[in-house]
């Protein structure tokens, strides 16, 4: 695969959130409402699409428990079919409990559905009690030493030295403060201008804004360099690299919106798709490659 230019995912691609965002899911729903859904089961809310925001994920997880005790009567499986079926993401989740419940029981479970709790409880236990007081500038009342620290770079020396001949850049879920964090501890250095966050845009993946903008802003880059070296030179190609089905479709979505240049959807099987069953639903949903991890990426590019 020949490319002019990367851009990365973070959670997943380069480093492991199996312990930290999604374990925040499952214990919040536990400690808000008492009951919650398997950690497994979060996959099959990545997989319905539109949840590219944990806390949206979270709300929608949550309330499926809600919706249950009212009698919800489909398992997890059925319930994320049912929002990927309506387009996947919050408002299709609670369109399908809209329709499932009877008015009484669905006024319910929207009035014990928690919305602000769960993320304040999301965020104290991800962040734990000092980083959340620091980035949300809130008193915590949770004493959590925080899930963020529990996160295993994937990303090596080795592949990040590799990268150094591309233009490079992230597009990613995480809130800004919470990118910060992971860069750092990667040795990632990307600057702003290179990279959206959650607070950078509103649609969110699988939208290919953020991915197309990127694009345009390598292209000036380029040009200039190659101007001033009395070159001439381009960004014709992009290749994202990421661990979700919504990471694959963005740069589906970016060839559509940009029809002059190739973007290729690279899936990683670090995250939650794994297995020769993750390599399977990322070619279904039109990836261009598949690898074990980010690290195989610049044998790929070679």
């Amino acid at each position: 695969m020949q490319v002019d230019a990367v851009v990365l995912d973070i959670d997943g691609v380069v480093v492991d959130v199996a312990d930290s965002y999604r374990r925040a899911i499952v214990e919040s729903i536990e400690r808000v409402h008492g009951d919650t859904v398997e950690k497994a089961d979060v996959q099959a809310f990545k997989d319905a699409g539109g949840f590219n925001n944990d806390w949206e994920l979270t709300y929608a997880a949550a309330l499926y428990v809600l919706a249950s005790r009212e009698g919800l009567a489909m398992d997890v499986e059925a319930y994320t079919d049912r929002i990927e079926a309506r387009g996947g993401g919050l408002a299709a989740a609670e369109a399908v409990v809209d329709d499932a419940l009877p008015s009484a029981a669905r006024e319910r479970a929207r009035a014990d559905w928690d919305t602000d709790a769960l993320r304040a409880v999301f965020q104290q236990l991800y962040l734990g009690a000092e980083l959340y007081a620091d980035i949300e500038g809130e008193e915590p009342d949770i004493d959590a030493p925080g899930f963020i620290h529990d996160e295993p770079v994937i990303l090596e020396r080795a592949t990040l030295d590799a990268l150094a001949d591309y233009p490079l850049g992230i597009v990613t879920g995480r809130p800004a403060d919470e990118a910060d964090i992971a860069q750092r501890r990667a040795n990632l250095d990307v600057p702003d201008d290179r990279r959206f966050t959650m607070d950078d845009w509103e649609r969110g993946k699988p939208h290919p804004h953020a991915l197309v903008t990127l694009a345009e802003r390598f292209e000036a880059d380029a040009a200039s360099a190659s101007s001033d070296r009395g070159e001439s030179g381009g960004v014709e190609t992009v290749v994202f690299v990421g661990d979700t089905l919504d990471d694959v479709k963005t740069a589906r979505n970016a060839a559509e919106a940009d029809p002059d240049r190739d973007y290729y959807g690279v899936g990683v099987l670090t995250g939650g798709l794994t297995g020769e069953a993750g390599r399977r639903k990322y070619e279904e949903a039109g990836a261009e490659a598949v690898v074990d991890s980010v690290n195989d990426l610049p044998d790929l590019l070679e």
